[in-house]
């Protein structure tokens, strides 16, 4: 538990949406776009294993997981884009397994599924 004061909590709040909308707004021009995506690798270093397409959708993915953190208070949005696509590129990194992810199912039943709670 950490305790922290009204005004605090606030103004990270307000740190969070201004630079959500800031990356937004870079996003909307081609070289804050370009910038954006170059920067990625520094930041995420597993974005090497992403194609060029699966890179773009994570840059959006990742902003609009952002705006809703900070504009409706989501915030776990950005933890679930990060795992995910983290996830995708460890899958991307080891060729058996993207081997196994890319196989087609052909009706093969694949058992019961449990719903995690």
């Amino acid at each position: 538990m950490v305790l922290t004061t009204a005004v605090h909590a606030e103004r990270t709040e307000e740190n969070l949406t201004t630079a959500s909308r800031l990356f937004l707004a870079l996003m909307k021009h081609d070289d804050g776009a370009r910038s954006l995506l170059l920067a990625l690798p520094e930041v995420f270093p597993w974005v090497r294993h992403l194609d060029d397409a699966e890179m773009r959708a994570f840059t959006v993915e990742l902003l609009e997981a952002l705006s809703d953190a900070a504009e409706l208070g989501a915030r776990e949005a950005v933890h679930r884009v990060l795992v995910s696509w983290r996830a995708t590129a460890r899958i991307n990194a080891d060729p058996e397994q993207l081997k196994e992810a890319l196989r087609p199912l052909d009706g093969d039943d694949l058992g019961p599924v449990e719903v995690g709670g």
